[in-house]
């Protein structure tokens, strides 16, 4: 056996669920009597050491009736990807390029709370950003923005000058808590201007102007080290899309340098256990 955990009953999906924490909890929904599923288990138990820092678990329909149905299981096998009780995408069929090309997607770079660097209780929201929606003003060609939003050796360069505008856009409503910015300590960015849910990108000249829902001056250590810095949380609790002014740099250098940009938060909707308690002592349970 790998690392899959049965689950067999409604109950202990939600336990489990909940003790993942911000790991990436990845669920076969599966049934003893569909041969399609029966042919995939070994793959999907493969996938489980391959991936150690997600959670697999495996889930038969009939046993958990109400599981499936909330989750609108419909088809088997059905696969859904969770991060902090918020669904990210499912995939259904016993495709195993499939099922791993998504876990590759969500799994990110396999950070857990345990990671360094991160943030207790809060979770890389790389995941949640829309990539083809993000850009960026003043990008070098060679170094553009995607770059600095992997852990890959990349990293985002400005082009003329030293200033940047970083337009973020997530695919859903999140809480923000901190931001994470690995960069030289020379090139590095020192002061910052957030705003939050612009109806565009703003320009250089407004973000000059424009009042800022926070600053920031980060010290070459902040950088250095990547340490996470946190925001103002409670001006952060609903964020649609975060834009970050880059005024200068450390050292004023001619271009700023960012290796990597990482935000902390949560996703607002996450999955709610208070609407999956059963009604105790219901017909044909033990308990």
């Amino acid at each position: 056996m790998g690392a899959v955990r049965v689950i067999n009953d409604d109950s202990q999906f939600y336990g489990e669920m909940t003790s993942a924490g911000t790991k990436l909890v990845v669920v076969d929904f599966t049934a003893t009597w569909c041969g399609p599923c029966q042919r995939i288990a070994p793959v999907f138990e493969q996938f489980s050491l391959k991936y150690p820092n997600a959670v697999f678990l495996k889930v038969d329909v009939d046993k958990c009736a109400e599981t499936a149905a909330v989750q609108g299981v419909s088809a088997m096998p059905t696969f859904i990807f969770y991060r902090n009780r918020t669904k990210l995408g499912l995939c259904q069929g016993a495709d195993p390029a499939g099922l791993e090309s998504k876990i590759q997607q969500y799994y990110g770079n396999g950070d857990t709370e345990e990671t360094e660097g991160s943030v207790t209780g809060h979770m890389d929201l790389n995941t949640f950003i829309a990539k083809t929606q993000c850009e960026c003003l003043n990008e070098s060609d060679d170094h553009n923005f995607a770059q600095c939003l992997t852990a890959d050796d990349g990293y985002l360069e400005s082009d003329c000058d030293e200033q940047l505008i970083l337009s973020i856009t997530f695919t859903q409503a999140v809480k923000v808590h901190s931001l994470k910015i690995k960069a030289p300590t020379d090139s590095g960015p020192k002061q910052l201007k957030l705003f939050i849910n612009q109806p565009r990108t703003i320009d250089f000249d407004m973000a000059d102007s424009n009042t800022s829902i926070q600053d920031l001056i980060l010290s070459t250590k902040d950088i250095e080290e990547g340490n996470p810095i946190p925001l103002r949380y409670v001006k952060f609790q609903n964020v649609q899309n975060l834009q970050i002014f880059v005024k200068d740099n450390q050292a004023s250098t001619d271009t700023t340098r960012i290796d990597h940009l990482t935000i902390f938060g949560s996703p607002i909707s996450t999955t709610n256990m208070g609407e999956f308690k059963r009604v105790t002592g219901k017909k044909g349970e033990s308990h």
